[in-house]
């Protein structure tokens, strides 16, 4: 897989067939941008569930705070990370030891955040794995919502547009 670049089919499909997802390093801290992006993500009906060890046991929007995938009782399609890129290869084997309990199908990796070596063994488990990406920003350039803001989003139409 050339993860250099993902096109926009890829990348509709993910987040289609997407209800569910595991935010590893989610923050309570409004300003921060695990914070932000999870806000958006519920607002665009998807179920987003905080992952933060140090937070384990508080709520973030509503949700209850997991110190692990492994702690989440629930089925989710998709782990998005929002550590660093040492910290993505564990986060990406615990993703991997889930896929089957889970549903877990897909690995994002947050902007700025990339490992080969993780993304070469969820690909090997089976797992898409999309990194140096935001799921929120794909959403938003693919629904066209941030050429409300004046950003080209590189996707031109008079229709409103339906991941």
């Amino acid at each position: 897989m050339d993860h250099d670049r993902y096109g926009d089919d890829r990348i509709r499909r993910i987040l289609r067939r997407t209800r569910t997802i595991a935010m590893v390093g989610a923050s309570a801290n409004w300003v921060r941008p695990s914070h932000f992006a999870m806000k958006y993500l519920r607002a665009k009906g998807y179920r987003v569930i905080p992952v933060n060890p140090r937070a384990a046991g508080e709520e973030i929007l509503g949700e209850a705070v997991h110190a692990s995938i492994a702690d989440i009782p629930d089925r989710f399609e998709m782990v998005d990370i929002f550590r660093n890129a040492e910290a993505a290869g564990g986060i990406v084997d615990e993703a991997i030891e889930a896929r089957d309990g889970k549903g877990v199908e897909t690995v994002w990796m947050q902007l700025g955040v990339r490992n080969d070596e993780a993304a070469l063994r969820a690909e090997a488990a089976g797992l898409d794995v999309v990194m140096d990406r935001c799921p929120k920003i794909e959403y938003a350039r693919l629904s066209g919502e941030l050429s409300w803001g004046g950003i080209n989003s590189g996707i031109i139409t008079a229709k409103a547009l339906r991941l």
